[in-house]
């Protein structure tokens, strides 16, 4: 499908405009995560576990997410997801008005099931555009999240102070727009996600056109993941997530600590989440153009920065250009790796392999949040970054490792 077919441009809108909304309710949430938690639990060592129970429940859902959308379609299983997400989001408001930290874990659970449908949108524009164009696709969509980099840390105190004049916590205030947000999100796909991006596939690749059939050979998704270029592309995405979330997760109670307002901190986390969103198509045009390896290796080093600067102070601005920095390295790794992953698959392939890779990555930023807060306690925010160091060079032995099969692979001269 070229880049100029109206089909492609509208579905790739779509999931555009529903990823800002999206994205603003997830930012809006995630930014006062950490603080909603340690006052329901009163305990600071539980400072990374609402967000480790969002991503553990995330991850889990992912393969069940792609198995659905190559059942009932990619419409209707992001809507549902996002109806969800609203309700996990009343849940936790209704959980910070009690004080119930098991009701704000359910809450953060179903949050977590709602953002593993909206991330693999991704692949959803990946696979309506020819390789030639994917990354620029695929960087696309992730861009609608820089509408939630903006508005979503700067939601927190608005509707923190809303929240107080109705009577209840501050904290209950970004779950409150959360709700909101990923209802409209979630009319916006229902109404306007047409034609079917997956029954469109389907008719172009002159697949079958029953639920779940194919005339291609299904390869396994271990077969798949050891292909070189296929675990150099999850490697990336997988270790790009679990640095970024490791270091996000932990800043804010860093900050408290520190003794900055909740100002400083959405400051801080709308600098962090326009690294992450904001230079979307600059990564997606460096992709089609340099290849997707050059990136995953620039998104790598610019991680390790990222990791090695955080810790040095705790000023506010030094910290936003370290979390910036921390956003754009996992900008470039998650979009390169999608849409390195994107191109080992054939349409029969993709829902399930791309929903597997998701639950892996979920798994891994999960260990992420909850370990930095472990980390947190024992060493400090210095330690985390350490181990955020070490995690980021990670990718670069992958690619090496995949330069050298590509380098076996080829006929002697």
């Amino acid at each position: 499908m070229q880049e100029s077919d109206p089909l492609a441009r509208r579905i790739t809108t779509v999931l555009f405009l529903t990823q800002c909304l999206a994205s603003a309710a997830f930012i809006a949430t995630s930014t006062v995560g950490a603080i909603a938690g340690t006052a329901i639990s009163g305990n600071e060592s539980w400072a990374g576990v609402p967000a480790a129970v969002s991503m553990l429940a995330g991850s889990g859902a992912s393969f069940l997410w792609g198995l659905l959308m190559d059942r009932i379609g990619r419409r209707p299983s992001l809507a549902i997801g996002l109806f969800l997400g609203a309700c996990g989001a009343a849940l936790s408001v209704a959980a910070i008005a009690r004080g119930s930290f098991l009701l704000f874990l359910g809450g953060m659970c179903l949050v977590g099931i709602a953002n593993a449908a909206v991330n693999l949108s991704r692949f959803v524009a990946a696979e309506v555009h020819t390789p030639e164009t994917r990354g620029r696709a695929v960087s696309y969509v992730v861009l609608g999240g820089t509408v939630g980099a903006i508005g979503g840390p700067l939601l927190v105190m608005p509707s923190g102070r809303a929240a107080v004049a109705a009577g209840t916590s501050e904290l209950a205030g970004a779950f409150a727009a959360a709700v909101a947000l990923l209802l409209a999100a979630g009319v916006v796909i229902a109404v306007a996600l047409r034609p079917e991006p997956l029954s469109l596939v389907r008719r172009t690749s002159g697949a079958d056109a029953a639920p779940g059939g194919t005339s291609e050979v299904r390869r396994s998704i271990r077969e798949i993941f050891r292909l070189p270029a296929a675990a150099a592309a999850v490697a990336a995405m997988m270790l790009a997530q679990v640095v970024m979330v490791g270091l996000m997760v932990i800043t804010s109670l860093y900050m408290e600590d520190m003794h900055h307002g909740l100002g400083d901190v959405s400051l801080v986390f709308s600098a962090h989440t326009i690294g992450m969103y904001a230079f979307s198509l600059v990564s997606g045009r460096l992709i089609d153009r340099w290849g997707r390896r050059p990136v995953i290796a620039v998104g790598a080093v610019v991680l390790i920065i990222a990791c090695l600067t955080a810790p040095l102070t705790g000023a506010t601005f030094p910290l936003a250009v370290s979390l910036l920095l921390l956003g754009l390295g996992w900008n470039f790794c998650f979009v390169a790796g999608s849409t390195l992953l994107a191109d080992q698959l054939t349409p029969a392939e993709r829902g399930r392999t791309q929903g597997f890779n998701d639950l892996l990555i979920g798994l891994a930023a999960a260990a992420g949040s909850f370990g930095s807060g472990l980390i947190s306690a024992q060493f400090g925010y210095r330690g985390v970054g350490t181990v955020g160091i070490v995690l980021a060079f990670l990718p670069l032995l992958f690619l090496v490792r995949w330069m050298r099969a590509e380098r076996k692979a080829r006929p002697a001269v």
